[in-house]
This record gives C-alpha cells, structure tokens and sequence, in this order.
C-alpha cells in the first residue's frame, strides 16, 4: 500500500546495495535505480553517495529512512488492527532456516500449518546459521530458525526445542559395535565436517573444546555443505562425523550408518529468531503462536 518508491528507497538503504535489493524486491537493477531517482527528484536531493562501488546514505537519505521505518511500522499497526476486525489471516511470510531444520523440522510443521492457514503464503530460503541470522538482521526475511546460539541481543531468540548430535560411522568402522566412546576418540578418526558458519559445526567444535579437543588436534579430512554428502561419504568408509540424530533415521533402518553416543553428549537448542519490531502482521503471530505449541505437542518426538 506504501508509496512503491519509498518500499524501494527503504530496501535499497537497508542493505546499501541496488543488486541485493533488486534481488530481494524481483526487480531488475535499473528498475530499482529509476525509482531512487524519482524519490530523489521529487526531494529534488541525493539520498545516496555512490563512491568506488560502494553506496553511503546522505544526511537526507538518513532522514528518509528513519521516516521510512516508521511508516511502514505504522502500517504493519494499521494492517494489525483491521484484520483484527474483519477476522482475515492471509498474507506472505518469509522464513529462513538453517539445513538441518529446513530439512528435518519444518517440513511437518509447515504443512500442519498450512493446512490450518491455507491464505497465508510460506516462502522458505535456506542458508547456514551464519546466513540466516545476517538475513533476520538485514530483514530479508520475517523468522529464522537456527541451530545454533545467537549472540546478536539485538535480535529475539526463542529456544523451541532440544536436538541430540551423535557420532556417525560406516557399519564396518571399528567403532560401530560401542554403545557410547569419549567425545576425544573423534580426533583419533579421519573427520567428515560441515562447512564454516554451520550451526552443527560451531556447537560441535565448542564441545569438543570444552573436552580439551581442539580443531587442530583432529585429522579433518573433509569440509562439507550438504548432510546427503556428509551421510554419503561416511557411508563409504572415508571417515566419521557428528550430525544430529534427527537427520540419520532412514539410514539407520536400512543399515547404511551406525549411530554412537558420545560422552558428554552433545545436545543443542533449535531457536526462533525475528527482530524485535513493536508491530508485526498478524500472519507472523499466527505463526509464531503455532510454532511454539507445535514444538511443544511434540517435544519427545525425534524431529
């Protein structure tokens, strides 16, 4: 409903970036440009400094934004407050979540919800840890949910449940007949890992440092980006790896993988993250609400 340049004006400022916004609003980059410049004639001033590839918001272009952010809040309050009346819950909801709960937890969820909201539109992007929290802090997207801590106390974080993370091996491996082995053999093994900024990697590394096990003890082999290929090549003999016990099921029913208990275990919280906005759609409440008793009605289920 908002002054379609001013949506445009505020992405590009929100990320000082014409590409990434053209990306975010499906636009092309001279779209994008045109209505800049037209906000621009219109304040008949520059809003942004465009220097060696880099854009920097003018004093005005500060003061545009700051009007900006408030505008649409004001709206988000508007929108709140007659659909409170009417009683419609319909919308677009962007949501991020690292791979193992893209994968493993939201399938189910998102489709219970989507059952019960069939006028709300769920879009999902996928990305490490790392990348989402960057995408809630860029209000690329309206809710993460990551497996990993969040320091940013800038941002909402709402633990809703518990996952377990256990070593993985081949059939043959000559740990697979133990029940549970010290969480220090790992550095005795070849190590299959994730990739940096991957939440299962970060809460890995700090329990194995807290054993006295630090990444330049371990033999890792390996860097990774995908649970298939982490899975596949753990399969054939190329080494071990930590995953959450959520993502094996189907291969320890076929007998592919074995999963061994590590002492101390390794638990983790799987969280919600969002921005701390005073006003959201009512959507996003719908989905947060449903969230946090889905995790709770099944809270002894694995994933």
């Amino acid at each position: 409903m908002a002054d379609r340049r001013l949506q445009v004006f505020q992405t590009v400022a929100r990320l000082l970036s014409f590409t990434k916004a053209a990306e975010e609003l499906h636009m092309t980059q001279p779209a994008v440009t045109f209505q800049v410049r037209q906000l621009e004639e219109q304040f008949n001033t520059r809003l942004f400094d465009r220097t060696h590839n880099r854009i920097s918001l003018t004093e005005a272009g500060q003061r545009v934004f700051e009007c900006a952010e408030k505008i649409f809040e004001l709206y988000a309050e508007m929108d709140n407050k007659v659909r409170e009346l009417t009683g419609d819950i319909s919308g677009v909801l962007i949501i991020g979540a690292s791979t193992t709960v893209a994968e493993y937890m939201l399938p189910a969820l998102l489709g219970d919800f989507k059952s019960k909201y069939p006028d709300i539109v769920v879009r999902l992007k996928v990305a490490n840890t790392d990348g989402i929290v960057n995408m809630v802090e860029n209000n690329t997207i309206d809710l993460g949910v990551v497996e990993a801590p969040v320091n940013n106390k800038n941002l909402v974080v709402e633990k809703c449940r518990t996952d377990h993370l256990v070593l993985i091996v081949s059939p043959t491996h000559e740990l697979a007949k133990e029940e549970v082995v010290p969480i220090q053999r790992v550095a005795d093994y070849p190590f299959i890992c994730r990739e940096e900024g991957s939440g299962t990697r970060e809460v890995m590394i700090g329990n194995l440092q807290m054993a006295g096990v630090f990444p330049s003890d371990m033999n890792i082999t390996m860097e990774l980006g995908s649970l298939e290929a982490i899975k596949g090549a753990v399969e054939a003999g190329m080494g071990v790896s930590i995953l959450s016990s959520a993502t094996i099921q189907k291969e320890l029913k076929l007998g592919t993988l074995v999963a061994v208990q590590l002492d101390p275990p390794i638990d983790r919280p799987f969280s919600f993250v969002h921005q701390k906005q005073k006003f959201r759609v009512r959507a996003m409440d719908e989905l947060l609400n449903f969230a946090r008793n889905y995790c709770k009605s099944h809270q002894d289920e694995i994933i």
